[in-house]
């Protein structure tokens, strides 16, 4: 991601939980609704939000469901912003087919809802999308790794350690991207788990923290303990990862790749825990999306999506201390310039 970009944009359920600006300039109610309020990515977005929307004298209120994957929570905090009157929604989905319903629900209620991260399934299910390029995540880590290894490509054995069984859409999107940049046959570019590569040892679901990394790698070492390369769906599962083959004296010689781009997983880069990351930027996300709030509030003007794609595109950046021929990345030195956490 250009520099360019980055500068531009910005130098358990917590129902009722307000960010509010003074009352007075409180015109405009926005909710944001996170996978959870404890992954340091979903930190991040709240804060990007909250400091855009007291710049604009926006009211945020702050929704969360109490882990990645909770998506009954995530509907009742939608249900709350319609009865609210808010004008907009911003929400990372935990379940990108099943929440579709209530979403259109306050569409219908002439709510402007855009989707953070995770994109909705279809697409158009939200008014917009502003999320990283998760296809290309994914692929980058793929390319990186595939050279990163050279002639041992061919006979790598590799673990997928994604996110949940509902399999969400950044979760297939970072998925099968890896594989397409390794070289893998993806079959349905939209469905976890149907390739017949004989290199897969398995996939299994981390509910995207570090304990859930630790258990699925630790299944999937069970399967096949000359596992080799290991996808992460995001740093904290990586950290889990990790920490299950350090048991087993397995930590020096497996390559770990996966996205986010924090400042806890780009100090893991640095330290060789894990390879590479692709780093997204989720203060971004949030910020641009309260902005189209404000906008859509005063104008009714909805907003557009990056041109050539049917989203709008907030960037990714490879990140590792080994870069590899071809490949653009940046070192974990300037990945800590613009990580987040």
């Amino acid at each position: 991601m250009k520099t360019s970009i980055i500068s531009a944009a910005l130098g358990a359920l917590a129902l009722g939980v307000a960010f509010s600006t003074p009352a007075a300039a409180a015109d405009t109610t926005a909710c944001l609704i996170t996978k959870t309020d404890t992954n340091p990515f979903f930190v991040k977005m709240k804060e990007g939000a909250t400091a855009k929307a007291a710049e604009l004298g926006v009211t945020l209120k702050s929704y969360a469901g109490k882990i990645d994957g909770d998506s009954e929570s995530q509907v009742a905090a939608i249900e709350t912003c319609i009865a609210d009157g808010a004008k907009g929604i911003l929400i990372a989905a935990s379940d990108t087919k099943g929440i579709v319903p209530s979403v259109q629900k306050a569409r219908d209620a002439g709510l402007l809802v855009i989707a953070l991260d995770t994109p909705l399934e279809p697409l158009d299910s939200a008014d917009m999308t502003f999320a990283t390029d998760n296809l290309l995540a994914g692929e980058l880590i793929g390319k990186w790794a595939a050279a990163t290894l050279g002639d041992g490509a061919k006979d790598a054995k590799i673990a997928f350690l994604n996110l949940t069984p509902s399999q969400p859409s950044v979760d297939v999107l970072r998925n099968q991207g890896f594989m397409k940049g390794f070289g893998i046959d993806v079959k349905d570019i939209n469905k976890i788990g149907d390739e017949d590569d004989p290199r897969i040892v398995g996939n299994d679901v981390t509910n995207g923290n570090e304990e859930g990394g630790r258990t699925a790698m630790e299944n999937l070492l069970q399967k096949d303990p000359t596992i080799n390369v290991v996808h992460t769906i995001n740093e904290p599962a990586a950290a889990g990862a990790y920490e299950a083959l350090k048991a087993v004296g397995r930590e020096k010689d497996v390559l770990i790749v996966s996205v986010d781009g924090g400042c806890p997983g780009v100090q893991n880069v640095a330290d060789g825990v894990i390879g590479a990351t692709s780093q997204q930027y989720p203060l971004m996300m949030a910020a641009l999306g309260v902005e189209a709030i404000k906008k859509f509030a005063d104008t009714g003007e909805k907003p557009k999506a990056t041109e050539g794609k049917d989203f709008f595109d907030t960037g990714v950046t490879l990140v590792t201390d080994k870069p590899a021929a071809g490949i653009d990345s940046i070192d974990t030195k300037a990945g800590k310039e613009k990580c987040w956490g």
